[in-house]
């Protein structure tokens, strides 16, 4: 589905939010072990990441199943341990206690009832199984994201995954000096768009009013950062991110990145 939540792995454009993603996958990759879920296939380029380090891995998202109609999925056929299936969640189509450990990246903040699904993932963990999730960090937010329900702060998502969880390891994605030069280059250009707007109206109005003028500006941004900085934006990679545990003086992550265990 082409809109602004599903990185391309092939739009040069979206290398800044690219990065850091394969970057949580990575990390994830080292973390994760036996039969695991992944709650969010987006295009596929992470589930090809951690495949080949776990026994086997389901992967479910709410859109279309791999199909010659859906050329980034379709490769995930060459995964012999992977199997994709189509769900909406919550709730989890699962048996309780069926999961060594669940990744799920940039999905809970689309979830209008994150109570439940926090309730599923818990569920369907086996006891000691481990549950790595990522959301965006919403002081980082440059503006309104009319896709999500809710973004959170470190302090509102730790109480949330505690709530349901006994140990967490809070950790954040940083970025470097390049990463941060694109950040504010990018700050200057939502600035310019949503001067346009004085009422604010992008604060109130309904979120399925604004997706698709979010969309459209969101990604004519993006064309426009990697004409105006081609270099900078093309040569983005994992390597200008790192993971760091969150602490008060490290109050700038790009996404909140939590470790936790059953």
């Amino acid at each position: 589905m082409p809109t602004a939540q599903r990185v391309s792995h092939t739009d040069q454009s979206d290398n800044f939010v690219l990065a850091r993603s394969v970057l949580a996958y990575r990390e994830a990759a080292s973390r994760v072990h036996g039969r695991v879920l992944e709650i969010g296939t987006g295009t596929g380029y992470g589930t090809r990441i951690i495949a080949p380090a776990v026994t086997s891995l389901i992967t479910i998202d709410k859109f279309n199943a791999p199909s010659p109609q859906n050329p980034d999925l379709q490769n995930l056929h060459d995964l012999p341990n992977t199997e994709f299936r189509q769900m909406r969640v919550p709730p989890l189509r699962f048996p309780s206690c069926t999961f060594d450990c669940v990744i799920s990246f940039q999905v809970i903040e689309h979830i209008r009832n994150d109570l439940a699904f926090m309730d599923e993932v818990w569920r369907v963990l086996k006891p000691a199984g481990r549950f790595i999730v990522t959301t965006p960090n919403a002081p980082m937010s440059l503006t309104r994201n009319p896709w999500h329900v809710r973004e959170y702060t470190a302090c509102e998502f730790t109480g949330l995954v505690e709530s349901r969880f006994g140990r967490v390891e809070a950790m954040g994605i940083f970025g470097n000096e390049r990463v941060m030069e694109y950040y504010d280059r990018n700050r200057e250009g939502v600035e310019a768009i949503t001067r346009f707007d004085p009422l604010r109206l992008r604060d109130r109005l309904p979120r399925w009013i604004l997706r698709l003028p979010y969309d459209v500006a969101n990604r004519l941004n993006r064309r426009r950062l990697l004409a105006a900085h081609d270099t900078l934006t093309r040569t983005l990679s994992p390597d200008d991110y790192h993971l760091a545990p969150i602490t008060p003086a490290t109050s700038n992550p790009f996404d909140l990145f939590y470790i936790a265990t059953k």
